[in-house]
């Protein structure tokens, strides 16, 4: 049986998010695997590097599926790139190493987060950023950022309140730049736990607030999910890079 490797993209405004939900056709996952069912003429089933909320985008996701198609990969992926929806984007299709998987392999990924924090319009990103007038302390929110760098009980910054695996994670790095009116937050770590990046997000812009003390950050890990910030919106979350 073969093993392939998809490297995707998609806009995932008009979906449920990547996991396929019983009875729904609105999910990354069920797109992909009604695709490729239908080209290879099997059933197809996909794992994915992660399961990115609803609205909540990719850049850089990685996939696979194993098929007993001696299809080309070639022409698997140019049949996808007929079969898909335009909101969903597939950069490449190779055969891999069996024993590959987009999740379990994964080393390292990296998140961004676009906040448009300005009083004037944002008409054509308004579907990529998160839109916030009021004036953001940058200084602030990244001397906070710092905090979150390490390994950590994030269990304050789960949204599952009865996800029973371990909550702890190692950030590597935490930036937050500015680009005209636009903040960008980009977070890599070795994984992340549901809704982890949302609410680091929705904590940090509290900091920038003034709602929270920039020092308060170390007092969160191993919390209730009510310590930590509100859950930022998902549009302006994207999934950028998965590193094996």
């Amino acid at each position: 049986m073969r093993n392939l490797r998809l490297d995707l993209c998609y806009d995932g405004t008009r979906y449920r998010g990547w996991q396929r939900l019983a009875g729904r056709e609105d999910t990354i996952q069920g797109k992909l695997e009604t695709a490729l069912s239908r080209i290879l003429g099997e059933n197809i089933e996909i794992s994915g590097s992660g399961r990115t909320d609803a609205g909540v985008h990719a850049l850089g996701q990685v996939a696979n599926f194993h098929c007993e198609s001696d299809m080309p990969a070639q022409q698997i992926l140019s049949q996808l790139r007929q079969y898909l929806p335009e909101d969903i984007g597939i950069y490449s299709c190779k055969d891999c190493s069996p024993r590959f998987h987009a999740r379990l392999n994964a080393r390292e990924k990296t998140y961004l987060y676009r906040i448009h924090n300005s009083q004037a319009p944002c008409v054509f990103e308004r579907r990529y950023v998160t839109v916030m007038p009021e004036q953001l302390d940058l200084p602030a929110m990244q001397a906070a950022a710092k905090h979150l760098c390490g390994e950590h009980d994030f269990s304050a910054f789960c949204g599952n309140p009865k996800f029973k695996k371990s909550t702890v994670r190692t950030i590597h790095a935490v930036t937050i730049l500015q680009h005209g009116d636009e903040l960008r937050l980009e977070f890599t770590g070795d994984g992340f736990i549901h809704n982890q990046v949302r609410i680091m997000v929705g904590t940090l812009i509290e900091v920038g607030r003034g709602a929270r003390d920039a020092n308060s950050i170390p007092a969160l890990f191993g919390g209730k999910r009510s310590d930590a910030g509100f859950l930022a919106p998902a549009q302006g979350l994207c999934l950028k890079e998965v590193l094996y």
